[in-house]
C-alpha cells in the first residue's frame, strides 16, 4: 500500500490515536466519499482492498505484494462484490470487514510491542466506546446508545431478586441462594458474611471476589466462578435448580 509514511504507535494512547484515524477515514469513504468510493471499486479490476489511513483519509488500493505484510490486510476484493449486491449491502459488508480490520490493526501493535493484560483491556475499553463503522454506516448509533441507556437504568433500578453482574455489591451472585432456618436468621448473619469473604470456588480453588460472577450449587451447596462452569448471568437468569457439573455427573450414574 503506498502512502505517507507514518510513525508506529508504542503505546496504548499511540495506538488508540491511530485507530480513530484509520476509523476516521473509512467512515469518510463509506459516507460523505461513497460516490468516489462506488466508482473505484470496479469489479473490472483486480483484487482491491480498502485502506483507512492515520492521517483520516483513505484509499483504495491492490493489496500489498510483500509476504508477511507489515500490517494485517483488510479484507480482498471488494470490487467483485460491488455489482453483485444492492449498494446498501454491500456498505455494510465493507463496513463490517473494515471494523474486523481496524481491531486487527489495533491488537496486532498490542502484541507487537508486548501490551500486558491491563494494557490489552484498557486499549479495548477505549475502542469499545466508539461506535463501530457499521453502526455508523447503518444508521444503528442511535438506536444502540439508547438501548445502552435503557439497560444502565434498568440495571440501577433492581435492588434485590437477580444478580447484577455490572455493578456488583458485597455479597455473592448466585442464581438462588439457599436459605437459612428461621431459627439462624439473626443470629447467623455476620457467621454467612464471614463464610462468604472466605469462600473459594469449587473448581479452581480461587478466593471469593465481589467483582466476579458466583454461582452456588443447590445441591452440594458449593460456589463456583461462573466462567469456571460456564455459566453466564443471561443463562443463570434461566435456571431454577442450578447443579454443578460433580453433582450432576454423580445423578447420571446413578
Amino acid at each position: 500500500m503506498e502512502g505517507i509514511p507514518h510513525p508506529i504507535p508504542r503505546t496504548v494512547e499511540e495506538v488508540f490515536s491511530d485507530f480513530k484515524g484509520r476509523r476516521s477515514g473509512l467512515i469518510k469513504a463509506l459516507t460523505s466519499d461513497v460516490e468516489k468510493f462506488y466508482q473505484q471499486c470496479d469489479p473490472e479490476k483486480e483484487n482491491l482492498c480498502l485502506y483507512g489511513l492515520p492521517n483520516e483519509n483513505w484509499e483504495v488500493n491492490l493489496p500489498v505484494e510483500e509476504v508477511p505484510p507489515e500490517l494485517p490486510e483488510p479484507a480482498l476484493g471488494i470490487n467483485f462484490a460491488r455489482d453483485g449486491m444492492q449498494e446498501k449491502d454491500w456498505l455494510s459488508l465493507v463496513a463490517v470487514h473494515s471494523d474486523s480490520w481496524l481491531l486487527a490493526v489495533a491488537f496486532y501493535f498490542g502484541a507487537r510491542f508486548g501490551f500486558g493484560k491491563n494494557e490489552r483491556k484498557r486499549l479495548f475499553q477505549m475502542i469499545n466506546e466508539l461506535p463501530t463503522i457499521f453502526e455508523v454506516v447503518s444508521g444503528n448509533v442511535k438506536q444502540a446508545k439508547e438501548q445502552s441507556g435503557i439497560n444502565n437504568n434498568s440495571s440501577k433500578s433492581k435492588s434485590s431478586g437477580k444478580m447484577q453482574p455490572r455493578q456488583p455489591e458485597p455479597q455473592m451472585k448466585a442464581v438462588k441462594m439457599t436459605p437459612l432456618p428461621k431459627e439462624e436468621d439473626e443470629s447467623g448473619e455476620e457467621e454467612e458474611e464471614d463464610d462468604e469473604q472466605g469462600a473459594t470456588c469449587g473448581a479452581c480453588g480461587e478466593s471469593y471476589g465481589t467483582d466476579e460472577f458466583w454461582i452456588c450449587c443447590d445441591i452440594c451447596e458449593r460456589w463456583f466462578h461462573g466462567k469456571c462452569v460456564k455459566i453466564t448471568p443471561a443463562k443463570a437468569e434461566h435456571i431454577k435448580q442450578y447443579k454443578c457439573p460433580g453433582c450432576s455427573g454423580k445423578r447420571a450414574r446413578v
